[in-house]
């Protein structure tokens, strides 16, 4: 029954609408790419990845086309002339064929477009592995196994097995068709006795068969060369058993496997299938016999009862590949005879530690919220950063920073209007020293409010505090922007007086112009929003700003980049600018330990940044190739090359030439900025803890391994400390103050402080030189976990009534610092109200704990913590018992030191409940409280009853509550990371 004429017309129609459309939002996908990469002034790029996939997509789906549907034709073509009917009458196939042959030809052009399409995009899928084969460089060092150039296993060893895989598939997929297409037209029938099949199917299958055993033979000896990727052994690499028993069993299966292909070609002359089955038995046995026992024989009896001694040489390739391979191998490790005892210890001069950071840019996150977010509209990153800047005496001072971003139109005002034209971009710049806060506690800001204002702001010359581009959520939304310029739109930030808030309209270069009517209706389509077809807003003046946040730009612009977690916001020559550290990894370094990038980076700060997946997570090379910069007001985006020396990165820099700059044009200002990235040291500290052992026995023992220690003050919880960028100095080398990174050391077993290890983060001859301290083996230098347990048990009393009612305590990063000798323990303590006491809660610092060995102090600064514990044994004057107060007196002293601390707790209190709370009344009644609480100590500890000159006890201060409570302290521990 033949369909009326309208329906038939209809079909076509709509399949022609649906392609269009299709087409179209395929055209939109790539032309709005194009036209960021214009934007960015990086259309090279783009140009080289599409013509690149095209090309492999074009090169896969014509290979694979051609083989698998070449062979199916052959198929067809080699059908017997008189049909199924040769072996003997019809059988299930008949009606299979009957079925499909009125539709052959369109059931194979659609099959073979089909498999054309999956192909092509699988091939076009290794664009990189291509890139990095066509543009190797050599490394200009050997492995030790076959005597070839790095390079070779790092650019050429990936792309033959892509093309071995490729063609595995496409041979695989064609003797399937192939088979399928005899059976259907007769070429082979599966009848009692057997498989009857005509004498072309035969040959054409042999021949089929015979290749895939030659790829096999070639697969064999290829894989030879991917032993010293091998995990065999004890470490990675190839090992003793891989060597002598794996390696040569791979050559003679190769053999074995080149001669199973000529018998295999040869059924193509010898009818009968004798030969194809000995040759197909032959490799099977051959591959179980040698490539499978023998090896596991020679390691079971071979290796595993000589284990240490057998594989020495492969486990001292292993240590010099994996100390090369993630930079590691120039570690200075020292042998540091830290003292222990603070009375042994002369602290004269040394003022190392005074300005030491004590703001933790974790905790004071909340407390730059709090303060300096204006308005609930903006934020702050949960992990602050720190760099450092001129105190304005031409010293250089850490600071802990960030940037006021936008998170969104206020809550009832998200329409698509907020969220494109006016709520586009955060603004202001804040900082604070490290090193003080003001009298209640809070970050004494030099770079501040809106607009920014403040020392810092002055001295850097910032001009231009907008934030359009950043680490927001908001930021991986679109904006349009600069569409108004005589009548802005787009909220600047908040002022008192007219309408409340200052507007403004973008005239930065970074962005797609939308004017025209074809890009409002390709970002229509993008986006699925109308609007930005429909808006009146939006004019030849408007721009859309999307891909906002640094690392998904740098990604774009260099795909070949594995970024750091952590991007951080400096002011360059007037505007706030975003540096994010950039490595080339690989997992193909021959002979190294092979780890997951993501276990190596994760400490307490890293899973509180929640930092994206990696897209390649296994590694056993890295290196910081590359600084990357976005500037916050336009998006600009700049990669310089910081490690030039570095291979990949040499590969890339030719196969995407002029994308990245040299590092001699970094100005001077953007170098002040620069530091050692937090994930390479993070790697480089997971590699030293084992790998500082260069000696194969001692590495095979692991008894001098260490661990990175959990973070102290996370209580039981196993997160790993992370390291702290402090102002620290070093006892080697140079000996001077230096901004570094720094991270310690404890046992596989045991609490004690077995190093630490600093990266010089100054540009300059100290820049990126890690040092080791290693501790001696015969003193106990405790550890972080024992320095807070020593805090928490001295002074818990003392903190108590930091923790009562309507606060908790919070412990900040514990910081470690070589000191006078030895390793001095330096720990802010925060207060934090309690949630539902009508304020949102922040942390404010209180007090201070420093210990040297076992010798632990407290104080309101830092000043007075070191004095306790570096105080020398002043001598005073004990009174007589006759010469005591009278008790009457000693009453009336108790009565006042009690009233005096009542009196300063409600104090403390009502500035504490006072909205806004008034944290100068708060500190001064915190200090009032302070000192009645000494008065009652001295008051309640009497001297001894006998007239004598002995030390006086170092003074245990206590500290103030500002809320009432449950005398039994429960501090919440908290600690940040450097970032």
């Amino acid at each position: 029954m033949r369909m009326p004429r309208r329906p038939r017309l209809l079909l076509p129609v709509a399949i022609a609408v649906v392609a269009i459309v299709a087409l179209f939002f395929l055209f939109s996908g790539i032309y709005t790419d194009y036209l960021w990469f214009d934007s960015v002034d990086y259309t090279s790029v783009f140009s080289t990845m599409l013509m690149t996939q095209i090309v492999l997509f074009l090169v896969g789906a014509a290979l694979m086309a051609g083989i698998a549907g070449g062979n199916m034709l052959l198929a067809f073509r080699m059908r017997p002339m008189f049909g199924p009917a040769m072996f003997g009458g019809g059988s299930g196939a008949d009606r299979y064929r009957m079925a499909l042959d009125p539709h052959r030809k369109l059931i194979f052009i659609v099959g073979m477009g089909m498999l054309a399409l999956f192909a092509g995009s699988s091939f076009a899928g290794q664009w990189k592995t291509w890139l990095q084969f066509v543009n190797g460089q050599p490394f200009g060092k050997t492995d030790a196994e076959f005597g070839m150039d790095i390079s070779f296993f790092m650019f050429d060893y990936p792309f033959i097995r892509m093309v071995l895989n490729f063609l595995f598939t496409a041979v695989i997929i064609s003797i399937v068709l192939a088979a399928i297409t005899h059976y259907l037209y007769g070429g082979f029938r599966l009848q009692s006795p057997g498989v009857h099949a005509s004498r072309a199917a035969r040959a054409h299958l042999s021949v089929l068969l015979g290749v895939f055993v030659l790829l096999k033979a070639v697969a064999y000896y290829v894989d030879r060369f991917g032993l010293v990727f091998s995990d065999r052994g004890f470490v990675n690499g190839a090992s003793y058993t891989d060597v002598n028993a794996v390696l040569p069993a791979k050559s003679i299966l190769a053999i074995i496997a080149l001669i199973c292909a000529v018998l295999f070609f040869a059924g193509v002359v010898r009818p009968g299938g004798m030969l194809p089955g000995v040759s197909f038995g032959l490799l099977v046995l051959s591959a179980v016999l040698i490539g499978g026992v023998y090896p596991a024989l020679v390691e079971q009896f071979q290796v595993k009862p000589n284990q240490q001694l057998k594989e020495a040489a492969y486990i001292d390739r292993n240590i010099k590949a994996t100390r090369e391979a993630y930079g590691v191998d120039g570690a200075e490790i020292v042998e540091y005879k830290a003292e222990a005892d603070p009375t042994k210890v002369k602290t004269d001069g040394d003022a190392s530690v005074t300005g030491v950071r004590l703001l933790d840019p974790a905790l004071v996150s909340s407390t730059f919220e709090q303060t300096q977010r204006i308005r609930g509209f903006y934020g702050f990153s949960e992990q602050l950063d720190v760099d450092r800047y001129d105190d304005g005496g031409g010293k250089l001072v850490d600071h802990v920073v960030g940037v006021r971003e936008l998170t969104g139109p206020p809550q009832g005002q998200d329409n698509w209007i907020n969220r494109a034209l006016v709520y586009t971009h955060g603004y202001g710049f804040v900082a604070a020293p490290g090193n003080k806060v003001d009298s209640g506690g809070l970050p004494d800001y030099d770079a501040k409010d809106m607009p920014v204002t403040g020392s810092l702001a002055t001295s850097t010359k910032l001009t231009e505090s907008r934030v359009y581009f950043g680490e927001s959520p908001a930021g991986n939304e679109y904006v349009i922007a600069g569409g108004n310029p005589k009548n802005p739109q787009e909220l600047d930030y908040p002022e008192t007086g007219g309408t409340g808030q200052k507007n403004t309209t973008y005239t930065g270069k970074g962005g797609v112009p939308v004017g025209s009517f074809v890009n409002r209706l390709v970002y229509a389509a993008k986006y699925g929003e109308k609007n930005i077809l429909l808006s009146g807003d939006i004019n030849d003046n408007s721009k859309i700003l999307y891909e906002r946040n640094p690392r998904a730009r740098i990604e774009k612009v260099a795909p070949f980049l594995t970024l750091d977690g952590n991007p951080y916001p400096a002011i360059i020559n007037g505007r706030i600018t975003w540096i994010v550290d950039g490595y080339t990894t690989s997992n193909e370094y021959p002979y190294a330990q092979s780890e997951s990038l993501g276990d190596m980076t994760r400490d307490l700060a890293t899973d509180r940044r929640v930092v994206a997946q990696q897209p390649r997570d296994k590694i056993n090379y890295i290196r910081n190739s590359v600084k990357a910069t976005v500037d916050a007001y336009d998006g600009t985006v700049t990669l310089y090359a910081w490690d030039d020396t570095d291979p990949v990165l040499k590969t890339w820099s030719r196969a995407l030439p002029g994308t990245i700059r040299p590092a001699s044009e970094m100005g001077p200002e953007l170098q002040a900025h620069v530091r050692y990235p937090e994930d390479l040291f993070k790697v480089q500290r997971h590699t030293l803890s084992r790998y500082h052992i260069t000696n194969a026995a001692a590495f095979y023992s692991g008894q001098d391994f260490w661990n990175v220690p959990s973070d102290p003050s996370q209580g039981n919880q196993q997160v790993k400390q992370p390291p702290y960028y402090l102002t620290a100095t070093m006892p080697v080398g140079n000996a001077k103050s230096s901004f570094s990174l720094t991270t310690t050391f404890v046992p596989r077993e045991g609490p004690n402080l077995a190093a630490f290890m600093s990266a010089g983060s100054t540009v300059g001859d100290d820049y990126g030189k890690l040092r080791i301290l290693r501790m001696p083996s015969n003193t106990a230098i405790p550890g972080p976990g024992q320095a807070q347990n020593n805090f928490q048990n001295k002074f818990s009393g003392e903190l108590g009534p930091l923790g009562l009612g309507q606060a908790n305590v919070r412990y900040g990063n514990l910081l470690t610092l070589p000191y006078a000798g030895g390793l001095i323990y330096i720990e802010p303590v925060y207060v934090q109200t309690r949630a539902g006491t009508g304020q949102e809660p922040y942390p404010i610092l209180r007090r201070v704990l420093v210990a040297f060995g076992n010798k632990v102090g407290s104080g309101d600064k830092l000043e007075n913590a070191l004095a306790q514990v570096f105080e020398n044994q002043q001598q005073t004057t004990v009174t007589q018992p006759n010469q005591q107060a009278q008790p009457n007196q000693q009453t009336t002293a108790l009565s006042q030191a009690i009233g005096n601390a009542q009196k300063a707790y409600e104090d403390a209190q009502n500035a504490l409940k006072a909205n806004p709370p008034n944290w100068e009344e708060y500190g001064k009644a915190q200090k009032r409280l302070d000192d009645a609480l000494r008065a009652l100590q001295g008051l309640g500890a009497q001297p001894a009853p006998t007239t004598t000159t002995s030390p006086s006890p170092s003074p245990s201060p206590t500290t103030t509550a500002p809320s009432s409570g449950s005398p039994s302290p429960s501090p919440t521990s908290t600690s940040g990371g450097g970032t």
